[in-house]
């Protein structure tokens, strides 16, 4: 039988629907955009024959000039990875746009029973068709009123009609925007009023619309490994409710003993498991679910009710599902591993998010207590490929490519009143050209690619099974042998060994002279260029610097909580020391010594759980750390997302300047002569006014500081909780008993996902490993057991296809330490997918547990 493949089937799921891709004009939301550009979905899509892929948020009226012609588009498809009601109002822009378009697919990754589920959806459970008939119905209406600027009262017709259905809908914002711009020239005006003739005249010919379920929207790194895409609905939906036991909407809930459930099940619960569900069925799979954790409970709880009811009787190869809280292992993604993969996702900067979507009607609604979603950083980074092939390192052959882009989009920019000038040596043209909102420097930038590989490996599944040095030392050995392949000399030695940033710099430029060289050979490049990146000596020195603090806490964690303590004070007062004086790049910053903050106090709630009353530290020693968080926070400016310190920044900056300028007084009094003497009689009335101005500022200064303390207090009510409640010490402890497996710090390091495959692969009993049994189970067990026809509670060891998915999140340290955890079973027939919410860095951590996605 094949091995199992993720990259394929979403490849296999594209191709399915291959018959509503054919000639049409595509229209892809930011979720698809992330998933498709990572699965490198696009060049299917064009052999499929789409005519044009197309952003959905971003809609313009240059989407419409399809084969030079603006009424040769009859069919239009929309992919999206949200709500059908989140898309509706782009959805509509598309339509008055391509006006000569009468089919109108629309592919979402939300289920029909997840759609009616979703707290915020007006749509019930036969939400497809309702959708159908509420699109075409404003459609018709739009279309009607367009003689009287019917775009523009988009905003009223479709509000008024929706909200006589449900209050659940988003709001829908009005084109009138882009119709003025279509309407600045008379090129636009008459574009726009042949649009409108065209939809009057085609007003009999009634719009086809048909919605289906697309659940293959997620970002698969390798054939076995994937993630959720950042800007899709089911990894921003809330996993957990704002309460004592919950610490950011993008995490499950802590381990309390007590799965939610009925109306506490949160929204990204129900999608979870709808989502996994219908990845199996695709998959071919049938599922025996175990899971760990309250949250895991709960998912397995709902996916075991949807098996029983559609799966009974249908022949698919079993695979077991082994469900995780990422709450239950905080430590892992908050530290900085011997990961190639992690260092290139935290070194690389990301693509831009795109406008947030409201899943409610407005300002007025804001009382409303719906559920809350988490904004997550995109997984699409931006490999500055370019930057490397320039020669002195400047703008100058970026420029030259922007500039023929410019030019040629600034021909269909009909709106533009000022023609752009380009002149042979102008750089204030240069500047502006680069800054126009056409063109974009992003698109000179590389990206992952899952599907690019050498000689059949994926060159992301080869990397994400490797340690820094060794993964950087096999992309060398690709250069090497591509360079070998293509005939091509580089200028200079390449010494064995770990490559320098100039080394690989000086082979991707020899493989990039040739255009048809550099096409062939883009994957292996793009991987090498992200490489530099993550190895360059400002994120190398910053990573290492990170390793070298974690390590003194773990062994500080193993002898005393005072030691702990006094090295948690001493890296928050290094950081303010790097700031004061100016030192070195790669020193940790504030923001990175509270990272390690947490870091500190995970370790601490693991080895010291009853030193203090509230947390793991004695009232002395917490103490102390709060004074040093207190100083360096009231001296040295603070990132503004940490959000303990909201609607306190200002006040902040504000006391420090004031603070910085009565210093800088207090030094020009020093200086006062005694020839000036005399004048100083003058003043000698205002020491009253001196007096209480005095008072005044320390009156404020004293209440920032009272203010500032009490936030102090939040933050580490916080780290409380990170320090961990006994129940889930105790569960962990009882679960990940490791006496019988290995012995010493190398299992002691190691995160819980290994921990949990090293035992279940070893045969060995989990207690707490709850397995959900289905209805036809159940029934034998307790049935027909009586007459010995009962069936034996199966096991994950049993399965040759083990599925782990952690709801919340993994990083490439924790996907390499699952293959260890096979490779060291000595269980080569095991197939291993590993799979989570989302991808994680310390940053994004950091954002979770204390920044804006944070409910400190």
């Amino acid at each position: 039988m094949a091995l199992l493949d993720v990259t394929r089937s979403c490849l296999d799921s594209i191709s399915q629907i291959s018959d509503h891709l054919e000639g049409s004009v595509l229209y892809l939301d930011a979720g698809c955009v992330e998933s498709f550009q990572i699965l490198g979905g696009f060049p299917l899509l064009l052999d499929l024959g789409v005519h044009v892929v197309c952003s959905l948020e971003n809609m313009t009226s240059l989407d419409a000039v399809i084969d030079w012609n603006p009424a040769s588009a009859k069919k239009l498809v929309v992919i999206t990875s949200r709500l059908l009601s989140d898309a509706h109002r782009y959805i509509l822009r598309c339509l008055t746009t391509h006006q000569g378009v009468r089919h109108c697919r629309i592919f979402t990754s939300i289920s029909e029973i997840a759609h009616s589920a979703y707290p915020d959806s007006p749509l019930g459970p036969d939400a497809f068709h309702e959708y159908e008939s509420l699109l075409v119905q404003d459609y018709e209406e739009l279309v009607k009123k367009g003689g009287k600027k019917a775009v523009p009262s988009e905003d009223r017709n479709l509000e008024k009609y929706i909200s006589s259905e449900d209050e659940g809908w988003s709001r829908l914002t009005s084109s009138e925007e882009d119709i003025t711009q279509l309407e600045a020239s008379p090129s636009g005006r008459d574009s726009y009023e042949d649009i409108l003739t065209s939809h009057r005249e085609d007003v009999g010919q009634k719009l086809v619309v048909s919605v289906h379920h697309f659940p293959m929207i997620l970002c698969p790194f390798s054939p076995r490994v994937f993630v959720l895409p950042s800007e899709g609905l089911i990894a921003e939906a809330c996993l957990s409710a704002e309460s004592v036991d919950s610490l950011s909407p993008g995490l499950p809930p802590l381990y309390i003993g007590m799965p939610p459930d009925g109306d506490d099940i949160p929204p990204g619960a129900t999608l979870t498991a709808h989502f996994l569900y219908h990845f199996a069925a695709k998959m071919d799979l049938k599922m025996e679910i175990f899971s760990i954790g309250d949250l895991s409970k709960t998912v397995g709880k709902i996916l075991t009710d949807m098996s029983s009811l559609y799966d009974v009787g249908r022949r698919k190869k079993s695979a077991g599902l082994l469900l995780v809280d990422r709450t239950l292992d905080l430590l892992t993604p908050c530290c900085h591993g011997d990961s190639l993969v992690d260092r290139m996702f935290l070194s690389l900067p990301r693509r831009k998010r795109t406008s947030p979507v409201s899943h409610v009607k407005g300002p007025e609604t804001s009382l409303r207590h719906g559920p809350r979603i988490c904004r997550r950083a995109p997984l699409d980074v931006r490999i500055p490929l370019a930057e490397i092939l320039t020669e002195d390192g400047g703008k100058a052959d970026k420029f030259r490519l922007g500039e023929r882009i410019e030019v040629f989009l600034s021909g269909w920019n009909s709106g533009s009143s000022t023609p752009q000038n380009f002149d042979k040596g102008g750089e204030s043209n240069r500047d502006q050209n680069l800054q126009s909102p056409i063109y974009d420097p992003e698109l000179l930038s590389g990206c992952f690619v899952s599907s690019e590989n050498f000689r059949g490996t994926s060159y992301l599944e080869a990397i994400l099974d490797r340690k820094t040095k060794d993964g950087t030392v096999l992309i060398k050995k690709w250069l090497q042998e591509t360079m070998r392949k293509e005939s091509v000399v580089v200028n200079g030695k390449i010494r064995p060994g770990f490559p320098t940033k100039l080394e690989l710099e000086s082979m991707i430029k020899a493989l990039s002279k040739s255009q048809t060289c550099l096409l062939r050979n883009k994957g292996v490049l793009q991987l090498a260029a992200a490489a530099t990146v993550a190895i360059e000596e400002l994120n190398s020195t910053r990573w290492d610097a990170f390793l070298s603090a974690e390590k003194i806490l773990r062994a500080s964690a193993e002898d005393t909580s005072q030691g702990l303590a006094a090295q948690i004070v001493d890296l928050i007062n290094k950081s303010v020391l790097a700031v004061k004086s100016d030192s070195s790049k790669g020193i940790l910053s504030f923001q990175d010594a509270l990272l390690l903050t947490i870091t500190g106090y995970i370790l601490a709630g693991e080895n010291f759980p009853t030193s203090g009353s509230d947390g793991p530290f004695s009232w002395q020693e917490e103490h102390f750390m709060k004074e040093a968080i207190t100083d360096a926070i009231l001296e040295n400016p603070v990132d503004g997302k940490l959000n303990f310190l909201h609607g306190l920044i200002e006040e902040l900056q504000t006391n420090r300047d004031r603070i910085k300028l009565k210093g800088t007084k207090v030094m020009g009094s020093m200086e006062i002569k005694d020839d000036d003497f005399d004048d100083q009689w003058e003043s000698w009335g205002d020491e009253d006014a001196d007096i209480n101005t005095t008072s005044e500022e320390v009156y404020d200064d004293m209440q920032l500081k009272l203010e500032l303390r009490d936030r102090v207090d939040n933050l580490f009510k916080t780290l409380h909780k990170l320090s961990g409640t006994k129940k889930r010490n105790l569960l962990l402890k009882e679960t990940l008993n490791s006496e019988n497996i290995l012995n010493g710090d190398q299992y002691a390091n190691k995160g819980v996902l290994y921990k949990l495959l090293a035992r279940i692969l070893n045969k060995h009993d989990l207690p707490n490993l709850e397995y959900h049994s289905s209805t036809m189970g159940r029934l034998f067990k307790s049935g027909f057991g009586r007459f010995g026809l009962g069936q034996a509670k199966p096991t994950l060891a049993d399965q040759n296809v083990i599925l782990v998915f952690v709801i919340g999140g993994i990083n490439g340290l924790e996907v390499r330490e699952a293959q260890e955890a096979l490779s060291e079973s000595g269980r080569p027939d095991i197939e291993l997918i590993v799979g989570g919410t989302t991808f994680l860095t310390p940053d994004d951590m950091f954002d979770l547990l204390l920044g804006d996605s944070a409910y400190v």
